[in-house]
């Protein structure tokens, strides 16, 4: 089964280039292309699996790698579609993000700090429906979880739904800010953010 790049409905984003959005929207489409090509041939190599193992070893492994990098760019992207939006003050994933880190700010500010981390990758908010902490007021819910993967196919929390994707690989920034402007280009991201979008996902997560 092949995949179909995706197209998205981005308006201008401030302190975000057309010129930076459309070579990363170019990059995205190379993962789609990627992930299909070594589809088909380990396809085809599978049609003599005894004499291509190892290249179909190596292929499999590599799948998943351009697989994590096409979705999490779908994930990344769809979060400017629209208009920027704040986050509904009241609404559910507001109320959860309270409870769960204190205030909304606070979790903002743990997103921004792990994406802040050294080194390339991705900073992600999950979200684990399944988790029934013991709360003060004797209610329960889930639990949120904040992780790093550096490969995009690696370090992530198996099976939980992911609310916000941050892409903290260079080629994100680079243009529009250099080397040393990831703090800044963070910032940029969240100030473009279509909450509606991330409160939707928060919604899917919890049915």
């Amino acid at each position: 089964m092949l995949y179909e790049e995706k197209k998205f409905d981005l308006p201008d984003l401030e302190g975000l280039s057309k010129e930076s959005v459309e070579a990363h929207l170019g990059l995205y489409a190379g993962y789609v292309k990627n992930f299909n090509d070594m589809t088909l041939l380990v396809g085809e190599y599978l049609k003599d699996a005894e004499k291509h193992a190892h290249a179909i070893s190596e292929l499999i492994r590599r799948r998943s790698f351009e697989f994590g990098g096409m979705r999490l760019h779908e994930y990344y992207f769809a979060q400017w579609e629209g208009t920027s939006t704040p986050l509904s003050v009241n609404g559910p994933l507001a109320t959860a993000l309270v409870e769960g880190f204190g205030s909304v700010e606070t979790a903002v500010m743990h997103i921004k700090k792990v994406g802040m981390m050294r080194g390339p990758g991705w900073s992600i908010l999950y979200y684990d429906p399944a988790a029934k902490p013991a709360r003060p007021d004797g209610r329960s819910g889930g639990l949120f979880q904040i992780g790093f993967t550096g490969e995009q196919h690696q370090g992530h929390f198996v099976t939980l739904p992911i609310i916000l994707a941050l892409d903290v690989w260079e080629h994100a920034y680079l243009l529009d800010y250099g080397t040393t402007g990831k703090a800044k280009y963070i910032d940029a991201c969240f100030a473009n953010y279509n909450w509606a979008v991330m409160e939707k996902r928060f919604e899917d997560a919890l049915h």
